[in-house]
């Protein structure tokens, strides 16, 4: 049995590379178990992760592929500012910043920076879509002009919990300037709390095998996840290979919005552009060149490598993103963000679409992958009550499976937030259908994924709908003669009259509407003639 310079063996290696992993799948269920709201609670829309002492991301909870595979750029910019040696215990990382490293405005990232015997040993990392955090209307803003209009942002800032927190400044400044204080105080308490977890099993570690010997460890993590993705790429051709997806529209106009991609695989490494993208748009449909990165990068790590390859930053040694300054993929500021999954799903279906082309058994058709979230708000006399929910689609089918049924994006992975718990927490609507659609998947040997319906019924005056979703023109396409989904609709009926929706709009709706929401199938794969 061989032993590095600490003295760990390739046995200890493997112990502390699956306790990193297991802490931070522990610290995931800390966060939904102790989360106050039913977006975190219930539908999971959160994630966490341990990080080393130079800022990379080592290891990761299997949760919102979008919102940590980009992690190190939404802290890089805090430790820029905040050198590692000017930290203390009881310090943290704040950030939410679209134009520093962060992604949109919901998803603040909190890191908590980890000692063991006053020695930096990393950061515990934790991540958390919030319900609301201001801005122009409850929950989200489809109006919104600039990033400003989207909600408070916190640039990359250091804060400490005995001086900010638990009744501190901080903590005031942002319960005076939200619409449900204690949803969103209740939730960054869950993220301190897991933390905190994180914390504790970093510090356990160092304990047992020494703080040099878990560098060692941690960095050996890296360098097995750059050899896997190294080794995994070494078989496929060398070349370029482009590919393009399309938004059904920028929320105003009615032309689609174009992403392209261009894939050069090279000697074990993969350099993917954005060139000839579609410029930034005026509305919220932009997309953090954090994010841009984070869905090329999960596409690639999904169809190229192995599961069992651990999702750190060992694979940003291999695979490059790039993307023009100005483009929906890399937007100037103010631009606003707030739908920027819209877009980031694209990259993904793009950069699929060029995959297929020299990995073909290892690819899925397009699915519906597009982010259909839903907002209802009420102002009541106990104040603000808002109810946010992100809905699925059929997926893509793949060369030996039917796609999966009414599932959530794979960059989002959100769960449903079930009825009873919907109704319990907001009683101004009541789920009147909640259903697949059937034959919304695309025909094929592997028949495409059904889309579902969810039919909300109002009652009570003042209810706003504010949305944002994609394929009501387009469908998701069918892969190697597999047929396209079926697109989706929203429609409100009213009385005897059925109110058409776009696709990204805000409305008041009426006590006695009904609500009704159809998301799209995912696309075949492979011929219908040859279906068994």
């Amino acid at each position: 049995m061989t032993r590095s310079v600490t003295g760990l063996s390739d046995v200890d290696h493997a112990i502390i590379n699956r306790a990193l992993v297991a802490a931070t799948h522990e610290m995931g269920t800390k966060l939904i178990r102790s989360a106050h709201s039913p977006i975190v609670r219930e539908a999971q829309d959160c994630s966490a992760a341990i990080v080393n002492r130079h800022g990379e991301v080592i290891a990761q909870s299997d949760l919102i592929a979008i919102q940590l595979g980009s992690i190190a750029q939404t802290l890089a910019p805090c430790m820029e500012l905040f050198p590692p040696d000017t930290l203390k215990d009881g310090d943290f990382f704040i950030n939410n910043d679209p134009y520093n490293g962060g992604q949109h405005i919901p998803d603040i990232f909190l890191f908590s920076p980890v000692f063991f015997e006053g020695e930096l040993i990393g950061f515990s990392a934790s991540v958390v879509h919030h319900i609301d955090l201001g801005g122009g209307a409850p929950g989200m803003n489809p109006d919104a002009g600039d990033v400003h209009q989207e909600g408070l942002i916190f640039p990359p800032t250091k804060y400490n919990m005995q001086h900010d927190w638990n009744g501190g400044p901080l903590e005031r400044f942002i319960a005076a300037n939200v619409r449900m204080p204690d949803a969103t105080i209740g939730d960054l308490n869950a993220q301190f709390a897991a933390n905190a977890i994180g914390a504790k099993r970093l510090s356990a570690l160092a304990a047992k095998y020494s703080a040099n010997a878990l560098d060692e460890a941690m960095s050996e993590m890296l360098n097995y996840t750059e050899r896997r993705i190294r080794v995994a790429l070494s078989d496929l051709p060398n070349g370029l290979y482009c590919a393009e997806a399309t938004i059904d529209d920028d929320g105003i106009g009615t032309d689609p919005v174009v992403i392209r991609t261009q894939i050069e695989i090279g000697d074990e490494r993969i350099d993917i552009r954005f060139d000839g993208t579609d410029d930034q748009v005026p509305t919220f449909m932009n997309n953090p060149f954090a994010s841009t990165v984070a869905s090329a990068v999960a596409c690639v790590k999904s169809v190229l490598t192995d599961p069992d390859i651990p999702f750190n930053d060992g694979v940003a040694r291999v695979i490059k993103v790039d993307a023009p300054l100005g483009s929906i993929l890399n937007p100037r500021p103010p631009a606003p963000v707030r739908a920027r999954l819209l877009p980031s799903n694209r990259v993904f279906n793009a950069v699929m679409k060029a995959l297929a082309q020299i990995a073909p058994g290892d690819v899925i058709a397009e699915g519906f992958d597009t982010t259909t979230s839903i907002c209802l708000s009420h102002l009541g006399e106990a104040g603000y009550n808002i109810y946010l929910e992100i809905l699925g689609g059929g997926y893509g089918a793949g060369i030996n499976n039917d796609g999966c049924d009414g599932v959530d994006c794979p960059l989002s992975n959100c769960a449903n937030i079930p009825i009873e718990a919907l109704e319990m927490d907001y009683p101004f609507a009541r789920i009147e259908a909640y259903r697949l659609r059937p034959g919304s998947g695309g025909d094929g040997k592997h028949r495409g994924g059904l889309g579902l319906e969810r039919s909300y019924r109002i009652l009570t005056d003042g209810v706003q709908f504010a949305t944002y979703s994609d394929r009501f023109r387009t469908s998701a396409d069918g892969l190697f003669g597999g047929g396209p989904g079926a697109s989706a609709e929203f429609v409100i009926a009213r009385g005897d009259e059925e109110i058409r929706l776009r696709s990204k709009t805000r409305v008041v709706l009426q006590p006695e509407d009904l609500l009704i929401i159809r998301t799209g199938g995912g696309g075949g794969y492979g011929a219908p003639a040859e279906r068994s």
